[in-house]
């Protein structure tokens, strides 16, 4: 009869047992369990193990798995409670796949329960190329939505993980792509830490997320998978974070091939070790044993981060007897059933943005129309479906079958390509323009036209992508690419009224078509079923009720250089111009309007909070959800800070003259102001509060024509400095 060993009781403490399973260890075992493609260890029970796993809008990379709309739409839905139950939905079908092809024995990449999600940079930049895995430009809606994603996957048993999520990619990353690997990211600790960090603050102090993902880029001078500085100092000492750190792939080898930190592989294996990197997506680690025989590593530095990684292992359940691991139980009908399908398709409706309904031109009455175009390279496209780090859907709905479908066969529908997406012809044999007249032939034919424009992720995304054909995956502007614009304005020129669905990861200078069309709709990659969203907007079956995650900018000319840090002139906290559509902006279907119905006070000291009450109203004629916002300013600070700050969402539903109140507590963390050396600081002085539909800025005002409400109060007392 075989002993039992201490790894194998599990009554005992996951940490206990890792140390004890490490202590068992080889130094070449060890190190073997350091690299993404982690070795067997038969005599030990140890089963390889890959941890490479993708899980930004769905199971990815593994077969057929529900498709939600790509991070940056989820965003727009400014709801917590939906990405929370996404994530718990992908953590079921990450279930369920996994344990299926483990009973087969494949072990493979993109097989695991570590999934390298959520993206948490901030968008700073609109013509970053990966800015649509992210939630958008704001500290504090990336950090709620992130720590919704990592409860979500992460489940909520008191023993077990359902999977393990991971924040990523830490820290001060979001572009240039083409320079990633080299790049040296310059910035001071009052934009590192009120603008950089607070996302992967809230994930480790809040969500508990389990693991977190270096950038390829040095901040500071300091390659972020071998930074002491980010790694050791902020995340597990200030934050006692007890998860492990991953690297992103291949990072390791760009300290001696492209940084220059070090001078060979042996030597940035051990950086990336000694400074609290404790997975290698790569395969510079397996140079630890020679760095270990060098002396460039001790014994204790690779039983900490085998250790951390065992844990991660033991928290999942994969030493222990499946019946009682809960989440062992689910079965593989659960990926990709209907129910999550349906989800999927409510999580785009949710997630699209009306922008312009001049003189409420949508919805479309379906008993007024005979004869439909729609027009474009996006119409028809999968790929505007899609973004990127995705997975295989079971069924694909583009813009045009949604429309088709929903209009039955009771409506013509013309259908033009008009143009590609970014090239000026389809093939050499072709004249530029080619498909115009044809195009211009279906508008002249309708009542109304649906023109599908915008890009896709193959042209926006990520330096190494292997579809990528576009600028390294960066915007080296923000027009609309190829001969989209001119298309545009030809169709318009039909004298038909022209709907632009606007396809996109990230923001595009729409201006044209805002000064000329009745309707724009941004739509972002909404996922397999984003069509039948489209749609169902288009036709008044739900009333939108998504905002921006980002900001719209009118030109790439109002934009400080790209590869500058600093927060001057950048996101909607600090921008000197009024946006195109500001952050936070969204049109419905019905309105809204806000009274205020009480304070706690109208004075506190530092250090307490203050509780704001209002009631909103549905005072139109549509059921529709509102996502109320609360913007803070501090109006006497002593430092240059944001002008204002949203701190505070509530997504609610209201039927036609419905009406709720609503309450928000503004805590001293919420007050603070960051300083010069990142520490977090209440002055007194003068606040104040803006509860509504969107940001107070006159432009959002404008756009919207719903006031905002304002509070004062008075902070009294001394100078305090809170938790970050």
């Amino acid at each position: 009869m075989q002993e039992k060993l201490d790894y194998m009781d599990d009554s005992l403490s996951f940490e206990d047992r890792a140390r004890d399973l490490v202590s068992r260890m080889t130094v070449k075992e060890k190190a073997s369990q350091l690299i993404h493609k982690a070795c067997a260890v038969p005599r030990l029970g140890i089963p390889t193990y890959n941890w490479w796993n993708e899980s930004l809008h769905g199971v990815a990379r593994a077969g057929v798995s529900t498709m939600f709309p790509q991070a940056i739409g989820m965003a727009a839905t400014f709801d917590e409670e939906l990405i929370h139950q996404v994530a718990d939905i992908i953590s079921t079908e990450g279930r369920a796949k996994y344990h299926e092809f483990a009973r087969k024995n494949d072990r493979g990449i993109y097989k695991g329960l570590t999934f390298w999600a959520p993206n948490i940079n901030i968008f700073r930049d609109p013509r970053w190329g990966r800015g649509h895995e992210t939630y958008g430009e704001d500290p504090y809606l990336s950090g709620k939505l992130g720590v919704a994603y990592i409860k979500g996957l992460q489940g909520d048993d008191p023993k077990y993980m359902k999977a393990a999520a991971c924040a990523k990619h830490y820290a001060v990353h979001s572009g240039p792509e083409e320079e990633r690997h080299s790049f040296d990211a310059i910035v001071n600790k009052k934009d590192l830490y009120e603008t950089y960090l607070p996302a992967f603050r809230d994930s480790v102090k809040e969500a508990g997320v389990e693991s977190v993902m270096g950038a390829y880029n040095r901040v500071n001078g300091e390659p972020c998978c071998g930074s002491e500085t980010l790694l050791e100092q902020i995340l597990r000492e200030e934050w006692d974070f007890k998860g492990h750190v991953v690297s992103d792939c291949w990072a390791v080898v760009d300290f001696h091939e492209s940084h220059g930190v070090t001078r060979s592989k042996v030597e940035s294996a051990a950086l990336a070790l000694n400074n609290g990197c404790d997975l290698n997506c790569g395969s510079m680690y397996k140079y630890l044993v020679q760095a270990f025989e060098e002396g460039l590593v001790k014994e204790e530095a690779l039983d900490k981060a085998v250790t951390r990684l065992m844990m991660t292992r033991f928290k999942l359940g994969m030493f222990d007897d499946p019946e009682k691991v809960p989440y062992t139980k689910i079965p593989y009908e659960m990926n990709n059933c209907p129910e999550h399908k349906e989800a999927a398709l409510e999580v785009s409706k949710k997630s699209m943005v009306l922008l312009k309904n001049e003189n409420n031109f949508l919805p479309l009455d379906k008993e007024k129309i005979h004869n439909i175009a729609v027009i474009g390279p996006n119409a028809d496209s999968r790929a505007a479906l899609t973004g990127n780090y995705e997975g295989t859907a079971s069924e694909y709905v583009t813009v045009l079958e949604g429309i088709r479908e929903a209009l039955k066969d009771e409506v013509r529908v013309y259908y033009a390509e008009g143009c590609e997406l970014y090239n000026k012809k389809k093939s050499s044999l072709d004249d530029p323009k080619d498909r115009f007249i044809e195009a211009v032939s279906a508008a002249e034919r309708a009542d109304a036209v649906i023109l599908c424009l915008g890009l896709d992720a193959t042209i926006e995304g990520e330096e190494m992508h292997e579809s990528n054909a576009f600028g390294s995956g960066d915007k080296s502007d923000l027009n609309l690419p190829g001969l989209q614009q001119e298309l545009l304005e030809t169709i318009y020129s039909t004298g038909k009224p022209v709907i632009l669905v606007h396809l996109s990861g990230s923001a595009i200078a729409l201006n044209w078509a805002d000064e000329h069309l009745p309707a724009i709709v941004q739509g972002w990659y909404p996922g397999a079923q984003g069509g039948r969203a489209v749609a169902s907007l288009l036709f008044g079956e739900y009333s939108p009720s998504g905002k921006l995650p980002v900001t719209f900018y009118r030109s790439t000319e109002e934009l400080p250089d790209f590869r500058d840090y600093s927060m001057k002139n950048r996101t909607y906290r600090y921008m000197e111009q009024d946006a195109l559509y500001p952050f936070g902006y969204g049109l419905s279907y019905t309105t809204f309007t806000y009274e205020k119905t009480g304070s706690s006070s109208s004075a506190i000291s530092a250090g307490e909070s203050i509780t704001l009450k209002a009631k909103v109203k549905n005072s139109g004629k549509r059921t529709s959800e509102e996502v109320v916002q609360m913007y803070v300013k501090d109006t006497e600070a002593s430092l240059d800070i944001p002008k204002w700050q949203l701190k505070g969402v509530e997504k609610i539903s209201l039927e036609a003259g419905g009406e709720k109140e609503v309450s928000f507590t503004v805590s001293p963390r919420d007050m603070a102001l960051i300083d010069e050396n990142g520490k977090c600081i209440v002055e007194p002085g003068k606040y104040k509060v803006f509860i509504g539909g969107s940001q107070p800025d006159q432009r959002s005002l404008e756009l919207t024509g719903t006031d905002i409400i304002e509070f004062e109060f008075e902070v009294i007392g001394n100078r305090l400095e809170v938790e970050y």
